[in-house]
Parts: structure tokens; sequence; C-alpha cells
């Protein structure tokens, strides 16, 4: 088991962090929509880009920042100052997926030093600048160490993407099964068959979870506190959505179930759970397994089905990347067609460009929302208007001490900001997962 530990000046900074009061609490289980004010998380500590992703109840944002090359990244973790939570022994890590663990744990993907002996993209390259042949592991990071997290027998790389407050960490893992249905062409090669997964809670636990019958191959995407999983099946493919998600999967005993569809059969693709079993993501709307990318936000509850967000307006396509215990459900909305990309909040059966609900003056525009705690806190990736540089973003709801929404309430907010168009050069800066969602990369 390859582990990595950070300094002692990293743990400091760590318990420092732990004293740090989570504020707003008393906002939960307020129904009114929320004003924010909204603050700059900055460059990153590369002075790259960086791309918060996830924020747990105790304030911690976690993500990962480009190197000022922008050739390479590294998971980061924001706790009043951002630490860099380093590798594996190769050149990249990253955290991809929103982290709600309050127990100190954090989760995500970094490559080792070994070369891949089958020189597969797999699916970390789409988190990173592209595929480098170097062997990817899932990680576990807890009191300042670094743990990978084994494959299955015979298999070199795998995925972590998700963790639950029992110590539970779910992703994905190669075995040896030299699967037909994958995509053996660059730069996406890909050979073996891949099942999802959970580690845990006992230190070398795995437990496969099948697939969706016939499909041969599944990920786990998150995991709820209840233990309640949810991700995708489908075919071997690049190991990067597509076919490889053709059905939208909710495990609960380790028994599959379909969450259906919303007209598409590829890109079907959950990317959260709360406790009351509520799933949020993104879905294709037409087309079968081999459509290219053309995808809707969706909301899953078990009364309800799949149900379709629509886009902002005259958005062409959203996503739904995180969900809290209220049901508030943040991610971002975009046009293919002009380059718009909006920040979004969902809440009450409302889709709201989370711009709108910024108390002004502010230079940053909030492209895409990742993730949300209970305390409805988000954190995300923005455009500073007076520098056009891509930075991290923390919006904080606004309540007085009693949580009376009154203060939110007059909060001033601009109803309808000017949207920003991203240009070829951030879109250049963004991880290809990012540019694919925005219909800004190769995926074929």
């Amino acid at each position: 088991m390859h582990t990595r530990k950070l300094t002692n000046i990293a743990a400091v900074a760590l318990f420092a962090a732990l004293t740090v009061p989570v504020q707003i609490v008393q906002a939960q289980g307020n129904k009114q929509t929320p004003r924010y004010y909204v603050f700059s998380l900055g460059t990153g500590p590369f002075g790259g880009v960086p791309e918060p992703v996830g924020i747990n109840d105790l304030g911690w944002i976690s993500g990962g920042d480009n190197l000022v090359s922008n050739t390479s990244v590294h998971a980061v973790l924001w706790v009043g100052v951002p630490m860099d939570l380093g590798t594996l022994g190769g050149p990249n890590s990253n955290i991809s997926w929103p982290n709600h663990s309050n127990k100190g744990e954090i989760v995500g993907i970094a490559e080792t030093a070994a070369q891949n002996p089958l020189g597969e993209a797999w699916s970390c390259s789409a988190f990173f600048f592209g595929a480098d042949g170097y062997v990817c592991n899932g990680f576990t990071w807890q009191d300042g160490v670094m743990t990978s997290l084994p494959p299955f027998q015979g298999g070199y790389n795998s995925y972590a993407a998700g963790v639950n407050n029992k110590g539970q960490v779910v992703g994905w893992a190669e075995n040896s099964v030299h699967d037909p249905t994958c995509n053996n062409l660059p730069p996406f090669s890909q050979f073996l068959q891949f099942e999802a997964v959970i580690w845990g809670p006992r230190l070398n636990q795995m437990t496969q979870l099948p697939p969706l019958a016939p499909d041969p191959d599944s990920a786990a995407t998150a995991i709820n506190d209840k233990g309640q999983v949810v991700g995708i099946s489908g075919l071997c493919s690049n190991a990067v959505g597509g076919a490889s998600a053709k059905h939208a999967l909710l495990w609960e005993n380790g028994i599959p179930t379909d969450l259906g569809n919303i007209g598409g059969h590829a890109w079907n693709t959950p990317f959260a759970i709360n406790n009351q079993g509520t799933v949020v993501g993104f879905a294709n709307m037409s087309g079968d397994e081999n459509a290219a990318e053309n995808i809707a936000a969706f909301i899953w509850t078990r009364a309800n089905k799949m149900q379709e967000i629509p886009p902002y307006g005259t958005d062409t396509n959203n996503g739904a990347l995180d969900i809290n215990e209220k049901g508030q459900v943040v991610g971002n909305s975009f046009n293919v067609n002009s380059g718009i990309s909006r920040a979004t909040l969902w809440q009450d059966n409302t889709l709201r460009d989370l711009n709108t609900l910024v108390i002004q003056p502010t230079s940053l525009y909030l492209t895409l929302a990742q993730g949300i705690n209970d305390a409805g806190e988000i954190t995300g990736t923005a455009i500073d208007t007076t520098t056009n540089e891509i930075v991290g973003f923390l919006a904080v709801p606004v309540f007085d001490g009693s949580g009376n929404p009154e203060v939110a309430a007059k909060a001033k907010v601009d109803a309808n900001p000017r949207p920003l168009v991203l240009t070829e050069h951030m879109r250049e800066q963004l991880p290809v997962f990012i540019r694919m969602m925005l219909g800004g990369a190769e995926t074929k």
C-alpha cells in the first residue's frame, strides 16, 4: 500500500482549520431563496487554475489546482490556506467529485511513479490534461497521510469518487479481464474491465458492486451515510462517460436498480446522493450509446423517479453536480453556441442563475457551482472580471443571527447580470472533463 505523509506545517494548518466553526448553520431548514456574499479563493497555491469541487460541513473545500504550466494538476484542500495534497509519486492528482465526510477524510485520484504496461488512458486522464502513461489509483487522505486504494486482482488502475461518514469509499477499479467492449484506439485507449467498488470501512476491504445485467462494466460515484450508492453501468468504452454510462444506477444492499433516463442511452451519470436518497446528476437528452454528449440535469426520487431540470433561460444544456440535506442542488447551465456558462442553484422547483443572488458589488462572475454543504455554502469556479483570471469561489448565504431571512430579502442584488462568454484561452485552461461538459473537447 502506497502512502504519502504531509509536512508538520500542513498538519498544524489542518488542526487550526478544525477549530474554525462553520457559520450560517442556523439557516438550515430555511426554505426562502437565500442571497449570497461571494469570496474569491484566488488562483490556487501554484498560480494556475483552481477547481474547487466540494465543501463539507466543516467548511473544508476540496478540489484541484493546475500547476502554472497548465500541464499537470494537484489535489488541493482549502482550509483557510490552500494545501497541496501531493501525489502518489507521479505528476498528477485531483479531487473531482464532491466530498462530504465530516470525519477528516478526503478521497480522490493520484498517479503513481509506475508506467501502465498496457498504455491505457484510464478514467483519470479526463480529470488531468490527457493521458500520460502513468498508473492512476484512487486515494484516501486523512491526518496528513495519502493512501492508495488498490484495483482488483490483475488490474492496474482504480478511481475514488466519494466517501461517507462511516469511512466507506466508492469508485471503480480494474480487474484482469480484457474486455472486448473497450475502445482500444488512442487517445482514449482502454483494455481492462472495470467494476464499481466499495473500499472499507476496514483497511484493505473491497466489495464489488455488480453492473446492471447484461452490462459488463460499472462505476460508483457517490455514497450516503445509509450506504446507498449511485453510479453507472454500461460498456467498457473509454472508461469516461459515453457508452460507459448507459444506465444510471442506485445500489442498495449490493443490488443495482436502474434510475431511468430522460430520452438518451449514454452519459447517464449520477453525481451525488443525500441521506434522503435523492439523486442528482446529468443525462443525455436523446440518442443511443454512441450518441454525442447532449446533456441536461436530472433529479431522482423514489416517488417521482428521474425528472429533467431544464437549462436556464435560452441555454442549451446543464448539469446538476451536488445536493445537500435541504434538497438544494448546484451545478451549471451553458449554451454551446454562445459560450456562456453560469453557476446555478435549483431550489423549490426553480433553477436560478447564482449570479442573480449575489450581493453586489463583486468582480466575480460565477461560471460553475460544484459543491454545497448543509449550511448552504457553495463552492466552484468563477471569472474575476477585473483580471480575466479563473478563480475558485465560496458563496455564503446571508442570514442574521436568528436565521431570519429579512436581511437576505432586503439585500441588493443584480437581477440581470451580464452573461460572460468563456474565451478559448479560458477553455484551454480547464480540465478535459469540464471542457467536455461545455462542448469544448473531443469525446470520441
